[in-house]
């Protein structure tokens, strides 16, 4: 299964999901690629695959990503070949990509779960934003303008969560996890049968 979690910048994807990876140790984590600056703790390989933008429009170009993205004049893409290998070995794959991305993910991959992160609140958004510390006043300011775009595709998504507190998201989150691994047409994609 294909668990792609995605929202507005802010909305808490990296803390969410990185805390359902630790509930889920199996669960393969698909790493995207940015043209953007690392911030404070991030880190190369772990956090994104961190590359300059001729090395992205080159591997771009030979079509190495399932989906990319210009978002707050930076490139993302997310990697096709790890996904496919990972979903062909039978592992259950976690993914946090932008919405846009998200949606050509579910293009590419009909039976992935699309999963919408946001924040109680547009003011909630903007505080998170501001704590960061990494952004100055335009960049939140274009921020917010792209999470109100970003929200007007909530109805693409199988599945809403809103992230008022970090515990109650991840029961949210890990509760979409199980349920979906029960769905009997997952169980007779497992087995091979119709």
């Amino acid at each position: 299964m294909l668990l792609v979690v995605s929202g507005p910048s802010g909305a808490g994807k990296d803390s969410l999901v990185d805390e359902l990876r630790r509930l889920e140790p199996d669960l393969a984590y698909s790493v995207s690629a940015t043209t953007r600056t690392p911030r404070p703790g991030e880190r190369d390989g772990v956090h994104y695959f961190f590359i300059s933008r001729p090395e992205f429009e080159r591997m771009d170009s030979e079509g190495a990503f399932i989906e990319t993205r210009e978002y707050a004049n930076n490139l993302y893409g997310t990697p096709k070949r790890f996904v496919e290998d990972a979903l062909a070995s039978g592992r259950d794959i976690v993914m946090k990509p932008e919405v846009n991305g998200a949606l050509a993910i579910k293009r590419a991959f009909p039976h992935a779960v699309l999963v919408f992160l946001t924040a109680p609140s547009e003011q909630e958004l903007a505080e998170r934003l501001e704590r960061r510390r990494t952004e100055g006043p335009d960049a939140i300011s274009k921020r917010l303008e792209i999470a109100r775009e970003e929200a007007r595709h909530i109805g693409a998504y199988e599945y809403l969560v809103v992230n008022d507190s970090l515990a109650a998201a991840l029961v949210k989150l890990h509760a979409v996890l199980r349920a979906e691994r029960l769905k009997t047409s997952r169980l007779h994609e497992k087995n091979g049968s119709d």
